[in-house]
């Protein structure tokens, strides 16, 4: 079957309470099948456009289709969809059979068949035989799978997950994350998950909504939004960002040349409108993609010297500060910190810091 690309639609919804606008004309699309991520601190909105759609509250202004049926006025039961919630929402005084086959209650199924479909869904968490557990005696990873099977034994055509990772320990939310799209990819269902944190998304979503004032800032695929932010509010928040101010010098054909802070003249490409001369604009790097040297690099790279404030040994990696003169705050940089000669990069040891001309990201000083 052909993916649709709009089977879930987000049409110019809005939602207040009182004074307060939680979201703002969100216009959104979301395929069958597609991993789709609501990203943003708390507050943001995401939360409540995730209620919306699964119908515990309604847009003040806007649609929201399914399948190309406005749902707006359906109630949550009668949507195709179910909601996995942040606490889990498991009842303590039933087992592990009565909780999954709590979401069938509405069908009327009988047992035998009940119990069946309640096996295949706790074999699809890998939870077979747990039935008769009490809900007192399941993990915090066992909690979280039986609330899915519960979600999922309606075999809802959405499934909603409202930071459903967020109460485990890193080292198994690491592990229900590559079991979690393991288990999207096999259902073929959509999701629309909810969190605040950037590695999740990125690890888990086919595109990724960022959001912050109730708006939706950039829509892409992880790769996209991490490596061509159009926002400084979205170049901020995922990962980790330098930010200078600049000013362009000249524009010719793609490439631009920039005066910027501390950095003097430097190279940058010029594939967005606003690039233009005179214009005042951000210049961002991410901390990988500077490289550090004892020694000044050849054949005209964007270059600056500086002095490494602040070292972190990290295993795979170390984190570097090098404070650069013109600069209030020093500069991150991400890399080994072993030299190709075999020296070590120490704290308060002089060096060059170089990068390549598409690594610099220009973005509108305004946005955001």
């Amino acid at each position: 079957m052909a993916r649709d690309d709009s089977y879930l639609r987000i049409e110019t919804v809005t939602k207040r309470f009182g004074s307060v606008t939680a979201v703002d004309q969100v216009d959104l699309s979301i395929g069958t099948g597609e991993f789709f991520s609501l990203l943003g601190p708390s507050g943001c909105g995401k939360t409540t456009l995730l209620r919306m759609l699964a119908g515990f509250e309604t847009p003040d202004v806007g649609e929201i289709y399914i399948d190309g049926a406005p749902v707006s006025g359906t109630p949550p039961h009668m949507r195709p969809t179910n909601m996995v919630f942040q606490n889990y929402a498991i009842f303590p005084h039933l087992n592990v059979e009565r909780n999954v086959a709590y979401g069938l209650r509405k069908e009327k199924l009988g047992r035998e068949e009940e119990t069946r479909r309640v096996n295949e869904a706790l074999e699809m968490v890998k939870l077979g035989g747990y039935g008769q557990r009490k809900s007192n005696e399941l993990s915090g990873g066992q909690r979280q799978r039986i609330a899915l099977a519960r979600a999922l034994i309606r075999r809802p055509k959405v499934l909603l997950l409202d930071e459903p990772l967020g109460a485990l320990d890193k080292k198994l939310r690491t592990e229900m994350q590559i079991e979690l799209r393991q288990l999207q990819q096999s259902l073929g269902v959509t999701f629309v998950f909810v969190t605040h944190d950037q590695e999740e998304a990125m690890t888990l979503s086919d595109r990724i909504a960022v959001m912050a004032h109730g708006k939706a800032l950039q829509v892409a695929s992880p790769k996209e939004i991490y490596n061509d932010p159009t926002d400084m509010t979205v170049a901020d928040f995922i990962g980790q960002m330098n930010f200078l101010e600049a000013s362009v010098r000249e524009v010719s054909g793609d490439q631009a040349i920039l005066d910027a802070a501390g950095f003097g003249a430097i190279k940058a490409p010029a594939r967005r409108p606003y690039v233009q001369k005179s214009a005042r604009l951000i210049a961002a790097l991410r901390p990988e993609k500077l490289t550090l040297s004892e020694s000044a690099p050849e054949g005209g790279a964007n270059s600056v010297r500086g002095k490494i404030e602040a070292a972190a040994y990290l295993g795979d990696r170390s984190h570097f500060h090098v404070r650069v003169d013109g600069l209030e705050q020093p500069i991150a940089v991400a890399g080994p910190d072993e030299q190709p000669g075999g020296g070590s990069l120490a704290e308060g040891a002089p060096v060059w810091l170089s990068w390549s001309d598409e690594a610099v990201i220009l973005l509108e000083r305004d946005r955001g």
